[in-house]
């Protein structure tokens, strides 16, 4: 196997006896590269890839370090999940080998900032990517980009129902059980305007990928076939509604924290105080009010572009 492809492991196993479902994935997709038959894909004709069989482990490395074209990638994607879907088990497990860097950066990132057993982390994410396999547009380009949004909305669809779970406390204490999770986190923000429809899922992938995830304006709006200026226009407009229900939250969060403080002490002195959790939503409503160009196209409508 390519070095490129076996340096590219980011899954962190606690315990080795108890190996996330990413690293039996891994293990999984080893077994099928490896021997004197390898699980290969016939590339005569692609551009950017050798005119022969080649084994899935180095298509991988082609195709992450390559030459490829994106409409040559596109399509090795639509046979891959193609084949998941008429072959089955073989090829579903094949696809997850193939996405594993994209999965295991999003599994990581999303362990590393919540407070959730990563193994949890890793089983939905996986589920999410293999769910995806059965739905996806296979006439739409970035296939395998669309594929790792769904895994990782996923992924943060459990931690959010996780940390909308009440909080058990002892029967001895007087003090509430805190009313709100930490919900301060940019991820957990967009997530609950979504739920609150104040943003369509498509607004929240535009903010959460080109403002916590670095991807570019230019990029989004191709990937979704829109006019840069259309994507700035709806960004802007959707950061308003964002920023304007971030506001709103503060101040219930403060009225409700002021009442539970005042209960907390009526009924116990030792009772412990709340943390504040309003320092990430300030911090965002900076970040997302600071350089929106302007522009005077449509915005994206609700329906359009939102990955599957």
């Amino acid at each position: 196997m390519p070095a490129a492809v076996r340096r590219d492991r980011h899954i962190d196993t606690a315990a080795a006896e108890s190996p996330s479902p990413l690293d039996v994935a891994r293990k999984g997709f080893d077994h099928l590269v490896t021997g004197t038959e390898p699980l290969s894909l016939d590339c005569r004709g692609l551009e950017g890839l050798p005119d022969r069989c080649v084994a899935l482990d180095e298509l991988l490395d082609r195709l992450l370090h390559g030459p490829c074209p994106q409409e040559v990638k596109d399509y090795v994607w639509c046979v891959l999940v193609e084949r998941s879907r008429t072959v089955g088990a073989t090829w579903a497990l094949a696809c997850a080998g193939m996405a594993l860097p994209a999965l295991a950066n999003v599994a990581k990132r999303l362990a590393a900032r919540h407070s959730a057993e990563p193994y949890d982390v890793h089983a939905e994410v996986l589920l999410g990517f293999l769910t995806a396999l059965i739905t996806v547009d296979l006439s739409q380009p970035h296939i395998v980009v669309r594929l790792k949004w769904a895994a990782y909305r996923r992924g943060l669809a459990a931690l959010t129902a996780a940390l909308d779970a009440p909080v058990p406390v002892e029967i001895s204490r007087f003090a509430a059980a805190p009313s709100e999770p930490p919900a301060g986190h940019p991820d957990l923000v967009l997530a609950r305007a979504v739920r609150a429809g104040v943003l369509t899922r498509t607004e929240a992938d535009l903010i959460g990928r080109t403002r916590l995830e670095g991807e570019s304006v230019s990029d989004w709006a191709g990937e979704h076939h829109l006019t840069l200026a259309s994507v700035y226009k709806a960004r802007r407009r959707a950061e308003q509604r964002l920023v304007a229900l971030m506001r709103d939250e503060d101040r219930t969060a403060k009225v409700r924290d002021a009442a539970a403080r005042g209960s907390a002490t009526r009924r116990s002195r030792s009772a412990p105080s709340r943390p504040d959790r309003r320092a990430l939503r300030s911090s965002l409503s900076v970040l997302l009010m600071t350089g929106c160009p302007k522009a005077s196209a449509e915005p994206v409508s609700s329906g359009a572009g939102a990955p599957p």
